[in-house]
């Protein structure tokens, strides 16, 4: 009887210290960009945003920040794994840069579906409640949040799919986001190129920006933690055409 319970105690030592060995390879190893959406990223872009679910329609993913020195560099772990939340139906094929076909039992992206866009974006600028200076965000073009800037989602509207000053622009929307929000979470964030023709009715005013907390879905945006997003904003260098890449993976995946 002793003996049966030392091997079993044994087992789950070794079992313990394999489970903890796997995170901690995950860690520290750099996660491959999957292939499909790796051939599409351009060569002057050195710093990728990479993120990964687990399944189309989970709203739990993990976020790496990637650099290379040049396009001919392998990809380079410089943060992560982060937590981060997506939309409340998972992911949809965006409209970006990528120019190979759906994966996994996507669909495309449309507007008020409740996913995340799947695919490769360029980061265009970041926002938030701060002036310029105490940002923290040194290295991208900034725009301060003020009481009349809004994301329009109206798709009738010449401004569809952009963050504008209302009190600047005649308004022809009836729907659109208030970015000052009094529960803070656009305090920081940045925009995602999704939709970049601003097609009617494929999806608006996509953002990265601070969650309501783990695993509670957004509308369509990427969300994580107010730390995280702070460290994520600060490495961002416009310089170094940044990207958003977002699809169905594990770290594991080429």
């Amino acid at each position: 009887m002793k003996r049966a319970v030392l091997i079993t105690l044994v087992m789950c030592i070794l079992a313990a210290m394999l489970c903890l060995g796997t995170l901690l390879y995950l860690r520290t190893r750099t996660p491959a960009i999957p292939s499909n959406l790796a051939a599409d990223i351009p060569g002057e872009c050195t710093q990728v945003i990479l993120v990964l679910s687990p399944a189309k329609q989970s709203v739990n993913a993990g976020l790496w920040m990637l650099e290379r020195s040049d396009a001919g560099s392998p990809w380079h772990r410089i943060g992560g794994p982060v937590p981060v939340s997506l939309g409340r139906s998972g992911l949809a094929w965006g409209d970006g840069e990528h120019r190979s076909a759906a994966t996994h039992g996507m669909s495309e992206k449309r507007e008020g579906d409740g996913c995340s866009p799947a695919g490769v974006f360029r980061i265009p600028f970041a926002f938030g409640y701060a002036a310029p200076a105490e940002a923290g965000v040194p290295r991208m073009p900034y725009t301060m949040v003020t009481p009349t800037l809004s994301g329009v989602d109206d798709s009738a509207s010449r401004f569809y799919n952009q963050v504008v000053d209302a009190s600047a622009v005649t308004k022809d929307w009836t729907s659109d986001e208030t970015m000052l929000r009094p529960d803070g979470l656009y305090r920081h964030g940045a925009f995602v190129a999704h939709n970049p023709a601003n097609t009617p009715g494929r999806g608006s005013c996509i953002f990265l920006h601070i969650w309501r907390g783990q695993g509670t879905p957004t509308s369509g945006c990427t969300a994580m933690a107010e730390a995280s997003l702070q460290q994520l904003l600060a490495w961002l260098d416009a310089a170094r055409s940044p990207r958003l890449v977002q699809t169905v993976g594990t770290p594991g995946d080429s």
